[in-house]
């Protein structure tokens, strides 16, 4: 039996240490790469320069930058809300026979594919928007709209798990005090589930950072510094996976350059909401 144990423990031993090594190699693929052409090209040239033309030797990725941060935080204000509103109806108003209906459709949205996503939002959000704002239909907005539903899954599973996960005590001693159902969920239930919806946030942001092929088909692929919500644009991950394909010489090292700024964009995000959870907590 002690055997049994022991080799088991190596097993998950192994597969954490593969976990450990996969994340190092890429890490230090991304950097060795990257770094150096930042160097080249000049940091604040890179970071806040705001042409990107590699045929004339210009690497300016501010235009991204700012394009992946507004379309996160629209694909944030659209789909945290709906998101903690519909894991609340789960958790605690929805009954049997309809969450039957209601849990699988949404473990259905993570299992459609990105792509479907993007040509779904391309075939009928963007011909609206278009005859709404009288423009081509793709940019900010459209790109928030599609980030915004497929981070929906995401945010509801987790933050589903982390009010079931609450005592029962704590809304039951709500209710005894006096509040409402409504306040007692708010005011109560959901502070002490904060770990975990924070959780199911972070993991939604880093999906709406990192998603790809969906917004290269809707978000209009331009590299210039928005200047409303509905103007097109061109992210960090767009930015890689068009050109890529073809780059060479200091144009490729720039991309992975790019991929570098968006590592540890995502890696600040996380730190910063670690911060904010240790603060609330102490």
């Amino acid at each position: 039996m002690k055997v049994k144990e022991n080799l088991m423990k190596a097993v998950f031993l192994c597969c954490a240490c593969i976990s450990i090594v996969a994340v190092v190699t890429i890490c230090l693929f991304i950097f060795v790469n990257g770094v150096p052409a930042i160097g080249k090209i000049g940091f604040f040239d890179f970071i806040f320069g705001t042409h990107w033309r590699p045929s004339a030797g210009e690497f300016g990725i501010f235009p991204m930058i700012v394009a992946s941060i507004y379309v996160t935080a629209g694909a944030i204000i659209i789909g945290v809300p709906i998101g903690l509103l519909t894991a609340v109806y789960l958790s605690m108003y929805c009954p049997k026979n309809i969450y039957k209906i209601i849990k699988p459709v949404i473990n259905l949205l993570a299992s459609v594919p990105s792509v479907v996503y993007g040509f779904f939002c391309l075939v009928v959000v963007v011909p609206i928007l278009n005859n709404i704002t009288h423009t081509n239909g793709k940019g900010i907005l459209t790109t928030s709209i599609l980030l915004g539903v497929m981070i929906l899954p995401t945010i509801i599973n987790t933050a589903e798990s982390a009010i079931r996960a609450v005592p029962p005590m704590y809304y039951e001693g709500a209710l005894a005090l006096g509040s409402t159902k409504e306040r007692s969920i708010f005011k109560t239930v959901i502070p002490a589930a904060k770990s975990g919806i924070m959780a199911g946030i972070i993991l939604a942001i880093g999906r709406a950072i990192g998603e790809t092929m969906a917004v290269v088909m809707v978000a209009g692929n331009q590299a210039v510094i928005p200047t409303s919500i509905l103007s097109g644009v061109r992210t960090l991950t767009s930015n890689i996976v068009m050109e890529m394909a073809y780059a060479s010489g200091l144009h490729r090292d720039a991309l992975i350059g790019t991929a570098v700024v968006l590592f540890v964009f995502i890696l600040i995000i996380n730190v910063c909401f670690s911060l904010v959870k240790r603060k609330k907590e102490n």
